[in-house]
């Protein structure tokens, strides 16, 4: 009896252990801050920037500078609904989860590309019958504890199970009926997800930040970028310290500071730094008529993770008017200078210098120009200021500024590499005239969805190079760059770098490039047969490493890159769009894609085209131009408004402005729109189509001859 005894027990002990196991293995792994943190793990992409140190190395170095010539397709999945691929995908225990168009959520298995499951949040549905406007990409996603975090165009943030795909909750960040928009990957870290917003341009925006709690979705805190109306008191000390450095009544401008990329958590040290954005509007004899700092616009802003609690900032334009936002990536490493180790941060803004920060202080440890920098001549290290060029804020005349707009570097993620000591960097090198002349200043306003940056821009006489981008390896300790090399296109995507000596970056014009990290030496080239703006990333599973990456013309060079974007030939759904992953034993047959093609623009004769009408459809197509384009001119992010028949059908052009009949590809709907607008840009969008035929025609004999 007691050897049957023994045998039950010891047989119920097997049986619990058993179930154990199998519990175990159908779960997914539980990944903390210490393993999102960890560089030593070569399986994994945890987070946007791999870890959170956000430096995209990886010690993984089995595709090395002597075998990356020999990379081949391993396996590919087609995207055929999907436009504009900007995102970083995360892999997790063996599953590729990514981001597509209208912001779906999908994993796949990350050895053979399986689709395991889809999440729509039915953006259409959500925007149908209200104002919209913004974009429809999304630059990642987040994941934390078995959970995988997706914000929305619209302002949602879900969370959903990363074994299932299914919603856990979901939460509105801001009012549908605010010009806003996310285009941003959310940030996990310390039990908690942040998510910021966009739309400093399209209304009178106040920027703001806020975490909730990973398990729930419940509101956890809230800090603000910049001051609100002090008659309504200050939310905290930071926002009242912050409202000294503003004047006039620049709560009703908004102010800006919009927080739309830029996170970073420092496990370390526990803090989370954030990048800020530009003022609203653009130009500060505006929004703050009696000049000021104008905190916390272009700034790195470092916050308690638990409670949003303010710690310390270092700004990096004081007062801004150019759209030089530091939303771009914050990159933590500890780096050798003078001697001593110092925790630091990196940061490449739009301003066109590359700041490292001791990042337990806030305080500047050095910062020099890696572009032309023609609005300040240098960065003061002992008040860590720029100092800045006469004339530079268009004060009296028109000033040619360099970088512009687009920026010195933008969202394009830089990483770095602790083995080189370098840091790649998507570069670019264009300038612009700033001019506010015939703005009046003292009655500008901007409404929402109208909005509006209060300064007018040209291009310049001459841009400073011959080339308008280049990839640069940059010493963030010498500060000066190791390698250049010169791009014939701006918005080329962000880079990986790893162990194996490697540096890999796409391009708008479709390769997909490796790099020697050390020279900058070309190793191997791929044609994906469609521009990248989306980055890389590598993992490694079952002994084999990959590279994977997401191939989908998009991003803001896809919607406002004009005629030279659009002569590389990626047409709206003219090509379809891939997930591509790669092997050293990669033999995946891959069917190619459609050849460049550029739209040609189409007219009908029997249009006669109101001049005045055209004039009104230009001033309101100025809503238009993020997607289709300046002057209609389409890059490829949506159709080509100049070849396109439904402008002719005036019912057709109204259910599809109008009455959002095309939601749910991403056409939001103008529900206010008058009919005297709606005329305005059909007579608009003809009056350009004609002209672009005109432009079109073969010269005569005589034009010829004698070049006129």
């Amino acid at each position: 009896m007691q050897n049957h005894s023994i045998q039950k027990v010891y047989g119920l002990l097997l049986c619990l252990i058993l179930i154990s196991s199998c519990t175990k293995k159908d779960q997914p792994k539980i990944y903390d801050d210490e393993a999102i943190a960890n560089e030593e793990q070569i399986s994994d992409w945890l987070a946007y920037g791999r870890t959170h140190n956000e430096r995209r190395f990886s010690l993984a170095d089995d595709i090395n500078i002597d075998n990356v010539s020999t990379l081949k397709v391993d396996w590919f999945m087609d995207l055929p609904n999907d436009v504009g691929l900007v995102s970083t995908p995360l892999v997790v225990d063996g599953v590729l989860f990514f981001t597509g168009t209208m912001n779906i959520v999908r994993a796949v298995d990350a050895v053979n590309g399986t689709l395991l499951w889809e999440y729509d949040p039915e953006v259409g549905k959500a925007v149908a019958g209200k104002r919209k406007i913004g974009w429809k990409h999304n630059r990642g996603i987040s994941f934390y504890e078995g959970k995988i975090f997706a914000a929305t165009w619209d302002g949602r943030l879900v969370a959903l199970d990363a074994k299932t795909g299914k919603e856990l909750w979901m939460v509105r960040t801001f009012d549908m009926e605010r010009s806003l928009y996310i285009t941003g990957a959310p940030k996990a870290f310390n039990g908690k997800v942040l998510i910021g917003n966009g739309g400093t341009e399209n209304g009178p925006t106040r920027g703001w930040v806020t975490a909730y709690d990973a398990n729930t979705g419940e509101e956890a805190w809230k800090f603000y970028i910049v001051p609100g109306n002090p008659a309504d008191g200050f939310e905290n000390d930071a926002m009242e310290m912050a409202a000294k450095t503003w004047t006039g009544e620049w709560w009703k401008h908004g102010g800006g500071g919009n927080a739309w990329h830029g996170f970073t958590y420092d496990a370390e040290l526990d803090v989370l730094y954030i990048g800020t954005g530009n003022g609203s509007p653009w130009n500060r004899k505006i929004r703050s008529p009696e000049g000021g700092d104008n905190l916390f616009l272009c700034s790195i802003v470092a916050l308690k993770p638990d409670t949003g609690e303010y710690l310390w900032h270092y700004q990096t334009t004081p007062g801004e008017s150019w759209d030089y936002n530091s939303n771009m990536d914050i990159v933590l490493a500890d780096l050798e200078i003078d001697g001593k180790t110092i925790k630091a941060l990196m940061h490449a803004p739009k301003n066109g210098f590359f700041y490292v920060i001791n990042r337990e202080t806030g305080k500047l440890v050095s910062a020099e120009p890696f572009v032309e920098t023609s609005w300040a001549s240098h960065i003061d290290m002992q008040t860590g200021r720029p100092v800045e060029i006469e004339g530079a804020r268009y004060e009296t005349a028109p000033a040619q500024i360099t970088p512009n707009a687009w920026g010195a570097h933008s969202w394009h993620a830089m990483s770095y590499n602790p083995q080189t000591g370098l840091v790649y960097l998507p570069v670019i090198h264009q300038g612009a005239v700033y001019s506010d002349k015939g703005i009046d200043l003292d009655t500008w306003k901007s409404t929402e969805f109208q909005g509006g940056i209060g300064v007018s821009m040209s291009s310049p006489e001459k841009d400073p190079r011959e080339y308008p981008g280049s990839l640069m390896a940059w010493d963030p300790v010498k500060q000066k760059a190791a390698w250049i090399i010169p791009q014939m296109n701006i918005h080329n995507a962000g880079t990986l770098t790893t162990a194996g000596n490697l540096v890999f970056q796409g391009r708008p014009d479709g390769k997909l490039l490796a790099y020697n990290a050390k020279s900058g030496d070309i190793l191997w080239e791929f044609d994906a047969g469609l521009g990248i703006a989306a980055p890389p990333i590598t993992y490694k599973i079952n002994g084999r490493q990959y590279i994977s990456i997401l191939v989908g013309w998009g991003g803001g060079y896809a919607g406002l890159g004009g005629e030279k974007a659009a002569k590389l030939g990626w047409a709206y759904r003219a090509q379809m769009r891939r997930l591509l992953t790669f092997s050293l034993d990669g033999n995946a047959t891959m069917p190619k894609l459609a050849p460049p093609y550029i739209p040609k623009a189409i007219d009908d004769p029997d249009f006669v085209i109101d001049e005045a009408l055209a004039e009104i459809g230009e001033s309101k197509f100025g809503n238009c131009t993020a997607c289709h384009g300046r002057g209609a001119v389409s890059a490829g992010m949506a159709p080509d408004l100049r070849a396109s028949p439904i402008p002719f059908d005036k019912g057709a052009f109204t259910g599809v402005v109008k009455d959002g009949t095309r939601v749910g590809m991403g056409m939001p709907a103008f529900p206010d729109i008058t009919d005297e607008q709606l005329d305005g840009l059909r007579n608009y969008i003809r009056l350009v189509a004609r002209n672009s035929l005109e432009e079109a025609k073969p010269l005569g004999k005589a034009e010829q001859t004698t070049g006129h």
